[in-house]
């Protein structure tokens, strides 16, 4: 353990890592999502001869592989390290991105869209492990807010981004350049992060300590069920947002391609603060003493709830208020995200096992983006509209709050196995303050 650590970045690189890492999750979602501006475009729609049907298939494609692949990079990721694995992965995603802008036919946009899900699968965890070794339960809040501004600013800025280069150019260019853009990012990745790649006798270790809380464990715990829940529900919304919003904007609010990226970007932009705000305010409140568990859980139910304000902007009687009701929603729905994604992702989480569950809660995650793009366009089908969309999000949203007040128990954690001392990390026991030891 001694030379993993010595592995491990100066502490105050830390939070610079953590920006990188948020960085890295924006650019994987604006790959992810800038299809969403592409389906809003008649020309692209009209190429591929596109049914709603279609466009659902095509918008979830990438969700499928991303979710198949989720457990086997957690894994990879317990014993590999984070630097190689997630630099490997990010150049062939941003590759395949690129060629997107370079095929003809259905068949192969969807190809292409599962390379990309593919390779993505390795962003969230690898993230997790990196803060499993190197943030508390009174900064994991703060860290999580921080890193979730990425996931919601690759929609805010990839939509409008997105429409731009296909109005100017097309929509080839548009997924030749967001695609070639993001491997800039690979440079100071390289140059940051600590060589974490283990050593012969490292590798024996971290397969004794992720062996402690097999899969078995966490299947049999309340708590990774109650995530999967969780993270379904608030995934389905989110996921709904970034392939569905802009056509949502310009086929019913009357539109343009352009305004629709621009109401799309305040929506995630909304998100993104709120989500940065209520897990600092958790973790202050943590630190004074609250019990970690009964803080995050009330953030995670409360914007459960606010997001269900969804329904009143599909009734809304004009654009403006139907616009207003979008951000608002999807505003309050931050007030989930970082505290749900620390409560089931880490503190519930023994230190062992945070890659291999947050693979299995991925699972739900990439579920939820592939139900939510196809469900949403059949829903569109037969009823012609998106009232129906909007009254799954609200079914989800409910489900998700009682998910989280029934199942997020300390008690139901996962157990950890009997093993030696030497072979293992420490047990980690949450204390009632949200302190690890």
């Amino acid at each position: 353990m001694e030379t993993s650590l010595l592995k491990r970045p100066r502490p105050e690189m830390r939070w610079g890592i953590l920006i990188l890492l948020a960085l890295g999750l924006m650019i994987s979602f604006v790959d992810r999502t800038s299809m969403s501006a592409a389906l809003a475009d008649h020309h692209f729609v009209g190429l591929f001869g596109l049914s709603h049907i279609e466009r659902g298939w095509l918008g979830s494609a990438v969700f499928w592989s991303y979710g198949l692949l989720q457990l086997p990079m957690g894994w990879l990721v317990d014993r590999y390290g984070v630097k190689w694995p997630y630099a490997i992965c990010f150049a062939l995603w941003c590759l395949a991105a690129a060629s997107t802008g370079l095929v003809d036919t259905l068949s192969s946009l969807i190809l292409v869209r599962l390379m990309i899900g593919a390779a993505e699968a390795v962003v969230v965890p690898a993230t997790y492990r990196y803060l499993a070794n190197n943030f508390d339960e009174t900064q994991k809040g703060t860290a999580l807010g921080i890193y979730s501004i990425g996931g919601k600013m690759g929609p805010a800025l990839g939509a409008p981004i997105a429409a731009w280069l296909i109005g100017s150019y097309s929509w080839k260019w548009m997924f030749i350049v967001t695609g070639l853009a993001g491997l800039v990012w690979l440079l100071p990745w390289l140059r940051m992060l600590n060589n974490d790649y283990p050593t012969a006798t490292e590798l024996a270790q971290a397969k004794r300590r992720a062996a402690s809380v097999p899969l078995s464990n966490l299947l049999a715990s309340p708590v990774v069920w109650g995530g999967l829940i969780t993270n379904f529900c608030y995934s389905y919304f989110a996921f709904y947002c970034m392939t569905w919003m802009p056509a949502y904007l310009v086929e019913q609010r009357g539109l343009s391609l352009k305004d629709s990226g621009l109401y799309t970007f305040f929506s995630f932009v909304g998100i993104a603060i709120v989500a940065a705000l209520a897990g600092w305010a958790a973790d202050r409140l943590i630190a004074r003493g609250y019990d970690a568990v009964k803080v995050r859980k009330c953030f995670i139910a409360t914007g459960f709830i606010g997001g269900t304000t969804v329904l009143l902007g599909a009734y809304a009687p004009t654009a403006q208020m139907a616009l207003m009701w979008n951000v608002v929603s999807l505003s309050l729905l931050g007030l989930v995200t970082a505290n749900n994604l620390a409560l089931v992702k880490l503190t519930l989480i023994p230190k062992q096992a945070v890659g291999l569950n947050t693979g299995l809660q991925q699972v739900a995650t990439s579920l939820a983006g592939g139900v939510s793009a196809s469900l949403s366009g059949w829903l569109l089908h037969i009823g012609h509209s998106y009232t129906l969309p909007m009254l799954a999000i609200v079914v989800f949203l409910v489900l998700g709050a009682t998910s989280t007040v029934v199942l997020l128990q300390r008690k139901w954690a996962p157990k950890i196995n009997d093993a030696l001392p030497e072979t293992l990390d420490a047990p980690v026991t949450v204390h009632e303050s949200g302190r690890l030891t």
